[in-house]
Parts: structure tokens; sequence; C-alpha cells
């Protein structure tokens, strides 16, 4: 056929730091200076390519679903955010199935293990989605393949590589039959069961193969070729060229439904100890508690990130007050602010105590001397979960305190200092569109005062009707946004003692309004204070219920970071995470 061209480049392991995220759209600069990289080198390394093909990646984004062929786009990037490698793919509908069309390097600057890493991310994907993965490599047979002999040994050195996978070269058909007579050297059809298909049945076989001709070679291959390699492949299932000692390098089991965890290490630093203040040390406990026996997590410890992320959705008064503050504060005190300047804000007290009340907006959230250490850490944990979104981890979770929700962009609050569900995603949204679920029994006034102007940001809060729960003076239903906003802010306040079923139905519109959206990421802004008996909602949900609406979540198919918030009542905490996440990587 003469759809086989060179196209996957073998790539040697080093010991280069990259990391690997998805392109979701060319419209922000990062994404779209990746893609004028990934171009560049896709017509460096594959000159005889037509420039339809590896051209224009941008406006295939923008439309996914022409012929049926959603595209992919994978990059490694260095520190720098220079393109190491970059994948090309396309997800087929109908069928069902993944088609990797092309894999590079920039000339000269291979290795560093970014062509394998690049290609387990690939074997990750169609895991997730339970497809199968193909693609084309030429053979290296000089029986069958005129090409001088160092071609033929880097073919063979090729198909060596991807059979570490567990990828090999499908038999017995016609579909490596030449196109015409000058046609020297016609390709391996190669399939992956990527983990998830053990064998290939001939009538999948024969549809995927169908596709492929008519769709993305519909220009080459006339309808009586297209019989012929369609009416040639009768054995099932279909055989591959596997050698008899061959075992695959199969990604784990359970590579796509472990849960990626990343803890706020040292949080216990902040710690009230006063009578009934719930926001205690022991809810991280109590979760880690309840998800050891039940989900299977891998561990990430948190990177640091520069404050600029940070600042990225907080005024720098707020961060420079909390940080000065707690910097000064002696051990075991805390300062709460007891006077609201609401007159005269333009010239505030100059000793730091009193100026509490023009920055917090209720008595009961103090500043102390571990308060911005703790703070901080969460806003770590959550950008480490965001970039692992960006590297198409399917869920990542930052279980953190304090929590976050409630910070405004000039205001803390409500137990929360900066705003992580926020920060995370500021973060991703310079990457594609976000969409912000929050599921806490309180309204997530700092996430909605945020983001109220923007429309690359969309979110949804469920909570507590603000007539009656904290913060009383935001979350009602008309809150839609304003200017290029509107319309993508979705307040759905519920009754004091709002059934599971109302819970619910409000869950079924947020997720409508998501998918209308179609956001690349989800953050998730997860509360267990909707739980039965907490101390500080009203509603009843039960483990049993978590594990429907982790479910549901789930269900949506997004890179999706779930950055802990509220839930205060440590009995069934555990339970009720554990119920969550069953759902969630169960889905």
């Amino acid at each position: 056929m003469a759809a086989g061209c060179v196209r996957l480049l073998c790539i040697k392991p080093g010991l280069s730091l990259f990391r690997i995220r998805r392109i979701a759209d060319g419209f922000t600069p990062a994404n779209a200076r990746a893609l004028r990289e990934v171009e560049a080198i896709l017509a460096a390394q594959f000159s005889a390519a037509r420039k339809e093909d590896i051209t224009g990646l941008d406006g295939k984004l923008a439309r996914p679903g022409r012929r049926g062929m959603a595209p992919i786009v994978l990059i490694a990037e260095d520190a720098s955010e220079r393109v190491r490698g970059c994948i090309l793919a396309y997800r087929f509908v109908t069928p069902s199935f993944l088609f990797l069309d092309y894999l590079a390097t920039p000339p000269g600057r291979g290795g560093g293990g970014v062509g394998g890493a690049l290609y387990q991310r690939l074997r990750e994907i169609a895991a997730g989605l339970g497809l199968g993965l193909f693609f084309e490599v030429l053979q290296a047979d000089p029986a069958h393949c005129q090409l001088p002999p160092d071609v033929l040994e880097e073919n063979r050195k090729r198909l060596a590589f991807y059979a570490r996978f567990g990828a090999y070269p499908i038999t017995g058909t016609a579909y490596e039959t030449p196109l015409s007579d000058t046609d020297s050297c016609p390709p391996h059809l190669m399939f992956d069961g990527c983990g998830v298909l053990e064998s290939l049945s001939a009538p999948f076989c024969r549809e995927v193969v169908r596709a492929l001709l008519e769709r993305k070679y519909g220009e080459l291959c006339p309808p009586a070729y297209n019989k012929k390699v369609l009416d040639s492949i009768t054995e099932d299932p279909v055989q591959l060229a596997r050698p008899v000692h061959a075992r695959a390098q199969s990604m784990p089991a359970d590579g796509h439904r472990r849960l990626a965890i990343i803890v706020n290490q040292g949080h216990e630093i902040f710690h009230v100890r006063e009578r009934g203040y719930v926001e205690a040390p022991v809810r991280i406990s109590s979760i880690l508690e309840g998800l050891s026996t039940s989900v299977a997590l891998e561990r990430i410890e948190a990177r640091h990130f520069p404050d600029s992320h940070v600042a990225a959705v907080h005024d720098p008064a707020l961060i420079s007050f909390i940080r000065n503050l707690s910097s000064t504060m002696p051990p075991g005190k805390s300062t709460y602010p007891y006077v609201f300047p609401i007159r005269n804000r333009e010239k505030p007290p100059k000793e730091l105590a009193l100026l509490a009340g023009y920055f917090c907006i209720d008595t009961f959230t103090p500043i102390n001397a571990n308060c911005w250490p703790a703070a901080r850490g969460a806003a770590d944990c959550a950008l480490t979960a965001a970039k692992l979104c960006l590297e198409e981890r399917r869920f990542s979770y930052a279980l953190v305190r304090p929590p976050g929700h409630h910070a405004e962009r000039r205001a803390f609050g409500g137990f929360c200092y900066l705003n992580n569900a926020a920060i995370a995603a500021q973060y991703l949204s310079s990457y594609g569109r976000v969409a912000v679920l929050d599921i806490d029994y309180h309204h997530g006034n700092g996430t909605q005062d945020i983001f109220y102007g923007r429309g690359d940001v969309l979110t949804i809060s469920i909570h507590g009707h603000p007539s009656f729960a904290y913060p009383y003076f935001s979350g009602f239903a008309d809150e839609t946004g304003t200017g290029a906003g509107e319309g993508f802010n979705l307040n759905l306040p519920l009754e004091e003692h709002a059934s599971v079923e109302a819970f619910m139905r409000a869950l079924g519109v947020a997720l409508k309004r998501i998918g209308k959206f179609a956001p690349h990421y989800l953050v998730v802004a997860l509360g267990f204070d909707t739980a039965a008996a907490d101390p500080t909602g009203s509603w009843k949900l039960r483990p049993a219920d978590f594990l429907t609406l982790g479910k549901a979540i789930a269900g949506l198919g997004l890179p999706t970071a779930f950055i802990q918030e509220g839930g205060y009542r440590t009995r069934t905490l555990g339970r009720n995470a554990a119920a969550f996440f069953s759902g969630v990587v169960g889905a």
C-alpha cells in the first residue's frame, strides 16, 4: 500500500526529564505554540507526507468529528516547554479504535525515552477507553521490502520496539499487498490490545480496515483493491506475527484505574486547638484510612510551583497579608478578625492584626504561624493534581487541608485561605477549557468570584441555599456571570433538608451543562459535608449515594482533578470517601 511511509521513529532510552500532555485545542497561546512546533517536527521528519496530513492541526482539533476521526495530539515537553516529541493519532468513532498516525522527535534530538513514554501514554488512553490501537510499520523482510539494508535494519528494530509493548503485525491478509508496481515496501498493519483486548476478531478487523481504506486512504485506494483486502480477512481470530517466546510488556492491568493521590504533607502543623473547631488534622487520616483498603492508590509527591500561580487568582495584597501576618505570629497564638471596615477601606490601620477584617469575611478563620505554610502546601498539591491532568492521568486527588473554595480574589474565610480549586483551574485554563464542579454543602463563593467574568472556565456549585447556609451572601440561582462570563456560572441551591433524590437531580443538571460546555479538563471541589450527620450540613448522603455520585462524575470521561474541601464527621468520613472514589475508578 502507498500509505506505508516511514512514520514511527525508534527512540533509545535515556535520562532526560520531560512531561507528556495532550493538546486540547489551538486557542490558548501555550497550545498554539506547541502545535507550531509539532507541525515543524512532522514536516522535518516526514518530508514525503501529504501536507494536509501534518499541517492545520489547530483546525483538526477544532473539528473533531470530521470523517468520523477525532484527532489526538500528545507532546513531550521539557522544563522550558520545548516539544521533545509528539504523537498524532485519531480516535475512530464507528468502529471504535485508535489509530497512531505519526510519532516523531525533532531531527537529531532523539533519545531520552521520549518515544517509549509517548507510546505508552497513548496505550493508557486506549486502555482507559477500552479500545485497541492500530498503526503501520514498514516491513523488514528483504523478500517483500525493496529498501537498502540499513533501512531494513531500522525497520527490524522498530518492530522489536513495539513488540516489547505487545504490538505485532497482523498476518494472513492482503493488507500488505502493494497498491502499485512502484510501491516497493508496503507496511504491516499493527495491532496492540493495550491490555484490554486479548484477541482481534475477523469481523472487527474488517471494519477497522474498511474505515482506514475508505476514510483515511480513500483518495489512494480504488474499490477493487479495498474489496481484495477485506475479502482476505477470514481467519477468526485474526492471527498476529507474535514470536513464540514473546511476552508483552503491557501497562499494569489497573493502570488506568489507579487514583493518583497527593497529600498535603505537614498539614498537621495547622491545628486550631479550640473546642468545636471541626477543621482538624484527623480529617486527612480518616480519609486515607478509608481509601487504603478500598481503592488502588498511587502516592505522588507534591511539586513546588512558583507563587505566580497563586497570584494569578488572588490579589497580591491578600497574599502578602496572610503570609506576613502568619510569619509574625508567636507559636500557639491566633488572630481572629473582629473589626470589619465596610466604610473606609482607603486608610487601613498599620498594625497587621487589625487588618484582618479588611480581608476576612467571618470571625472563625484565624491567622496563626502555620496557616500560610499549610495553605501554600495545599496549593502546591492542587497544582500537582492539575499537572497530572495535563499528562493524561485520568484521575488525581489533592487530599489537602485547609480547604479553599471560600477564598475569593481579595478575601479569605470559611476555614479557607487560598482557593486551591481555582488555582488548579486557572493553571489548566492555559491549555484548554475547564469546568469546576463544586459539590461541597456550602457555596463555593470564592471560585465564583474569581471566574465570574470569564467564559473559558465554567463554574457550577450544588449547595445549601444561602438563606440558611454559609456564606449566606452568595450562591443564589440568579447569579449567572457577568460580561464574557454571562451564562458560565451555574448555582444549584437546594433546600435545607433536601432529599438524596433532589441532590441527584441537581447533579444531573450540572453534568448536562458540563457536557454542553465540552471542557477539556474538570476540577471537582470535593466536599463530604453533604453526608448524613455532618456537623456543618443538613443533608443525608450515605456511602451508596457517594458511590453513585463518583460514578456519575467519572462518566464524563474527562481528565479530572479532585480537590478536597469540607467533610467533618470523621466517624463516617473515610467510608464516604472510599465509596466515592470506588465509584470514580470503577466507572
